[in-house]
């Protein structure tokens, strides 16, 4: 079993007020830690994503193991749920990680590493979805976001594999700004759990063979969304005449 239910259902960590949330995530953050994550060494990574239906009533969150180095899909798994938090930047974790963790659930292979699409230190409380969830599963995890949610970066060289560090305004490097496409923009790396940002560098790069984005986030995006598309349909046609 991936999670721990003791742990992850214990008393106080699902507030359902932001102020309560954010409450916690201070509390929480200096549990974070940080280890080498020896990239070449991982074998499966697990990439999470959630998608929303329009009106936002419901999501679905997905789940996707990849194998590595050829990085085909060894198992998925997806949990769909209305929202039991409000849309509050920065707090996320709250209202995507019940039905993240759901998914992750159904996994019957132990992923070596995480992969979130969103960010783990760089945030505002340092203390972003990618920490939440490995502090709960105590397993590594790491962020890769689209556009920085704190701080600032460089605009890092041109070529694959070129970084430039994300600063937070306290001056404190929070992650990196990362170019997996030579050319293309770039994406947003932060350490969530049991990893290092090297580490995190690393296995990002072995993830983007040929999009900007890894492949664990491609595959769990897509899932979710077609997984969201079939619940719609379905409805349509419980509904219709």
């Amino acid at each position: 079993m991936i999670a721990d239910p003791d742990r992850i259902s214990r008393p106080g960590l699902w507030p359902s007020d932001p102020d309560e949330a954010r409450a916690l995530q201070e509390r929480l953050a200096p549990e974070v830690r940080t280890e080498p994550l020896d990239a070449g060494a991982v074998r499966l990574a697990a990439g999470l994503d959630v998608s929303y239906a329009p009106d936002e009533d419901r999501l679905v969150a997905a789940a996707v193991v990849l194998s590595l180095p050829g990085l085909e899909v060894v198992e998925a798994a997806t949990a769909d749920a209305a929202p039991a938090f409000p849309y509050v930047p920065g707090l996320f974790a709250f209202r995507e990680l019940p039905p993240l963790l759901e998914a992750i659930g159904r996994l019957s292979v132990e992923p070596d590493v995480f992969v979130c699409d969103g960010f783990g230190l760089a945030h505002p409380r340092r203390f972003g979805l990618a920490c939440h969830l490995g502090w709960l599963l105590d397993r590594p995890t790491i962020g890769v976001g689209k556009s920085p949610f704190v701080g600032r970066s460089d605009e890092p060289g041109a070529e694959r594999g070129a970084r430039a560090p994300l600063v937070a305004d306290d001056g404190a490097e929070v992650g990196c700004a990362l170019r997996t496409r030579a050319g293309v923009r770039p994406v947003y790396v932060s350490v969530g759990h049991r990893a290092d940002l090297e580490g995190a560098v690393d296995l990002v790069l072995r993830l983007t063979p040929r999009y900007r984005l890894p492949e664990t986030v491609r595959a769990a995006d897509h899932l979710s969304r077609e997984r969201l598309k079939g619940l719609s349909a379905a409805e349509g046609r419980a509904v219709g005449p």
